[in-house]
């Protein structure tokens, strides 16, 4: 086992504050933004697109997730206090909501560019998994979303939480998405997996979902009223997820979203 105590703030320049999740935030649009490039590249598709695409998803994932944490981890402080909910840069962000933002924001990109709304979902799915590993780590760098104690030989002391060794669970998720990626990435290079809409969407909120729903196990409770239950908000908003992920991956395999051309 070893200590952990770094410093949040990655940078400071005159009163300008940098934090380590903050880079990690924008190293994930930064990344997907690279990979979103080469696909309308290669599937013959205007790549100016891609900034407009890029600003309604940052603004959703934002969005989402800020909305996601204030009203599904402590809804009794923040609608006592809803001036509250602006203050971003206090933390405060939850995955679920951001993905809930980006369907929103693909969503409302699809219809104001006559995109497939499928098309554009599988697409994203790709380097938001990636973008998953980027900000657990982002969170392992704040100390922050920390794991259950345990005696096993890899455990981290987060010096400024408490004494306990626990388990890394922010590097175990980090490491789940990236092996994600991965099949994302390799599934996409196959001209029939590009071709079946709703695959690659599908096969994304199944494996980051179920993925998360296990590690939630490790995890100490992230809302207040979680404890003294069996599954905590997490797993219970993985569900839904789960279940539409399953729905996609029902609805490829009946041939239903099929692109002859791959666009």
């Amino acid at each position: 086992m070893f200590s952990w105590n770094a410093d949040p703030l990655a940078v400071t320049i005159g009163p300008l504050s940098i934090h380590w999740y903050g880079l990690f935030f924008a190293a994930a649009f930064i990344a997907g933004l690279q990979i979103m490039s080469r696909m309308f590249v290669r599937e013959e598709r205007d790549k100016n697109d891609l900034d407009s695409l890029l600003a309604f998803v940052a603004v959703g994932a934002l969005v989402g997730a800020r909305l996601g944490h204030c009203l599904f981890y402590d809804p009794a402080y923040y609608l006592s206090n809803p001036l509250e909910i602006l203050k971003v840069w206090e933390g405060g962000l939850a995955s679920h909501g951001g993905v809930v933002g980006i369907l929103l924001a693909v969503w409302a990109y699809a219809r104001a560019r006559n995109y497939p709304l499928l098309w554009l979902l599988d697409r994203i799915a790709v380097p938001a998994a990636l973008g998953g590993a980027f900000i657990r780590v982002g969170n392992f760098m704040n100390s922050e979303i920390v794991g259950m104690p345990t005696i096993v030989p890899w455990a981290v002391i987060f010096e400024r939480v408490d004494p306990l060794p626990r388990h890394p669970v922010q590097l175990y998720e980090a490491a789940a998405y990236l092996l994600i990626f991965a099949v994302l990435f390799l599934a996409y290079q196959t001209q029939d997996m590009r071709r079946r809409r709703g695959l690659l969407a599908g096969t994304f909120l199944v494996l980051v979902f179920t993925a998360r729903f296990a590690l939630e196990f490790y995890k100490m409770p992230q809302a207040a009223y979680e404890y003294g239950q069996f599954l905590t908000v997490g797993q219970w908003l993985s569900v839904p997820c789960v279940l539409a992920g399953f729905w996609l991956l029902y609805r490829t395999s009946r041939g239903q979203g099929q692109s002859a051309k791959g666009r």
